[in-house]
């Protein structure tokens, strides 16, 4: 049997595995069958612990429901960066990911924050297609249109409107995933600006469809909406599953705090 830990960060949610004694190599398949709701555990993403060779004091592999593998995940790097200050008792944490290395602070009991480093604006860094205005995009689809973009580990897409009430997110969410401009696909965000220092999100994650909550997603939205004058450096991100506070630094860093939660522990079958 493999242990398994359930965790959330604001209702997006994780299958934690640790392969730091062992190492897990699981296909794709197993993947979507852990992750599915009815027939398996049920989560956004399976997470993966493995030992880092470089000094950081694990590597997180993060695998969406569909199976694929993604190169960031803000929420799973709080709720990870938990899990191992829980073990050492450190108030700071680093996790190396596929996107690069992530600094946590253990701010209180299931109260984290990463540093989510620096946004990246240019169209070959996101990356786009081909060249064009990352602050508004020539992408449209039904009721929304000039979205802005950014990468934060991941290629995230931000249309920005005025309410959701005839957004049909499940529709257009994936059409606009797989759009010809986004060649490793993107996470499409829709945003609400309610005030200089709040914004209401939903947001469509490549791979995993639309969740309760996306912390790489609130940070590039919140940097989206900085970048067009719509908000500071400083706002909460509202999403249908919490709350999470970001902050776009004067260093150029992403500063994201919310929580990590954990909802239960169990074991599956290892030939899943």
């Amino acid at each position: 049997m493999l242990p398994f830990i359930k965790m959330h960060g604001a209702g997006n949610d994780f299958v934690v595995l640790d392969g730091r004694a062992a190492r897990l190599a699981l296909p794709a398949d197993s993947v979507c069958r852990i992750a599915d709701r009815q027939r398996g555990v049920g989560c956004d993403q399976l997470i993966i612990i493995e030992p880092d060779e470089a000094g950081a004091d694990a590597f997180m592999r993060i695998l969406n429901a569909d199976g694929s593998e993604s190169g960031a995940c803000g929420n799973a790097t709080r709720c990870v960066a938990a899990l191992l200050a829980e073990e050492t008792g450190a108030q700071w944490v680093k996790i190396r990911t596929a996107a690069g290395l992530l600094a946590a602070e253990i701010l209180g009991p299931g109260l984290v924050e990463v540093d989510m480093g620096p946004p990246h604006l240019e169209w070959g860094d996101i990356p786009l297609a081909m060249p064009a205005d990352t602050l508004h995009l020539p992408l449209s689809l039904g009721p929304v249109s000039g979205p802005a973009a950014c990468s934060m580990g991941n290629p995230h897409a931000t249309f920005f409107v005025d309410d959701f009430t005839h957004l049909n997110i499940e529709t257009i969410g994936p059409m606009l995933e797989k759009n010809r401009l986004f060649p490793e696909r993107a996470n499409i965000g829709f945003a609400r600006v309610d005030s200089p220092s709040r914004i209401r999100q939903r947001v469509w994650e490549r791979g995993a469809g639309l969740t309760l909550a996306c912390g790489s997603g609130a940070c590039a939205t919140l940097v989206n909406a900085h970048r067009r004058g719509l908000t500071g450096r400083k706002a909460v991100v509202e999403m249908d599953g919490g709350e999470l506070l970001i902050t776009w630094a004067e260093t150029g860093h992403v500063l994201m705090r919310g929580p990590a939660v954990t909802a239960f522990t169990g074991e599956i079958p290892e030939i899943v």
